[in-house]
């Protein structure tokens, strides 16, 4: 079975985990990865979505914060605030910045940033390949009272307490999907949206021209991260206030539309919701994904419901 999944975030990463457990064997398993969080910081290039699928998917990630590598000390991060470089709400581990040095190695030996993510993941045993929506740099930028900023400051440094007016893709425009991503999603049995944030981790892969396209002619299933009118983790919320959208499992799926998703995954206790998504096949089946057993057991709902389709 061939499995593409659109992800982001610490519940794009979960959910990887999950399926790579649910999945029938022999199972091709990718994952078209959200860049829009990625900076410049200090001379390196960041990617942190990337790097939280490809931690967790190995084994390495703190699942006590839910980010970085577990065993992570920050001493370099603690030199680079008394240089007064870098931002110093921004804390990177010493693990985690071996992997940023090797990625802007290889990005300024002239590899793209599809291939230099080929060779970091190849040092783990992931089970899933992990592909860069691009390889163009496509950054979001947040748009607020106090000026427009990337938005990991408005995210870590605020802690999206500045209310947004708009989310900016700078770049997306004249953007390419990176090599594989159409003919992942094109090639796929059923393409997933993992329950990751739909404004800042879905919704900066939609808007790279080609792959909104390509995704409404695959079978798609995506799965609620909202779950009793609440978020999983992060602040989801501010972000949907933002674009006008009610932070419930309904409003998210009516959000992507039946254009786009033809199943949606809502938590048991949305189950009366599910009669105001119009157009899309859906089923209400538990969601929390608090451990690796629980994670693979949404991952299952959801290809059950793919299989229905």
């Amino acid at each position: 079975m061939k499995i593409t999944v659109l992800s982001g975030g610490v519940g794009g990463a979960r959910f990887l985990r999950g399926l790579r457990a649910a999945a029938p064997a022999g199972s091709e398993i990718t994952a078209v990865v959200n860049v829009g969080d990625d900076m410049w910081l200090t001379g390196l290039r960041i990617a942190p979505d990337l790097d939280s699928i490809m931690y967790t998917l190995a084994g390495e990630n703190d699942e006590q914060r839910g980010w970085g590598r577990v065993g992570e000390s920050e001493r370099v991060s603690g030199e680079l605030r008394a240089y007064g470089v870098g931002w110093p709400w921004f804390t990177l581990g010493d693990l985690d910045i071996g992997t940023h040095l090797a990625r802007t190695s290889m990005l300024r030996d002239g590899l793209t940033l599809s291939e230099a993510t080929d060779r970091i993941t190849a040092r783990f045993d992931l089970g899933v390949r992990l592909i860069p929506a691009t390889n163009h740099e496509v950054e979001t930028h947040v748009v607020t009272a106090s000026g427009e900023m990337h938005f990991q400051e408005w995210w870590t440094r605020h802690r999206a307490a500045l209310p947004a007016q708009a989310f900016i893709h700078q770049g997306v425009s004249s953007s390419t999907p990176a090599p594989g991503v159409l003919d992942a999603i094109a090639d796929a049995d059923v393409v997933l949206l993992a329950p990751s944030n739909p404004v800042v981790s879905i919704g900066p892969i939609l808007a790279i021209p080609g792959i909104r396209e390509a995704v409404q002619a695959a079978t798609v299933v995506g799965v609620s991260p909202i779950i009793n009118g609440s978020v999983v983790r992060g602040m989801a919320d501010a972000c949907l206030t933002a674009i006008g959208v009610a932070t419930s499992a309904d409003a998210v799926a009516m959000h992507y539309g039946a254009s786009l998703i033809d199943g949606w995954l809502v938590d048991s206790s949305d189950a009366s919701l599910l009669e105001n998504i119009e157009g899309i096949r859906t089923a209400a089946v538990p969601l929390w994904m608090r451990d690796p057993a629980s994670s693979a057991q949404v991952a299952g709902d959801a290809l059950a419901l793919a299989q229905q389709l």
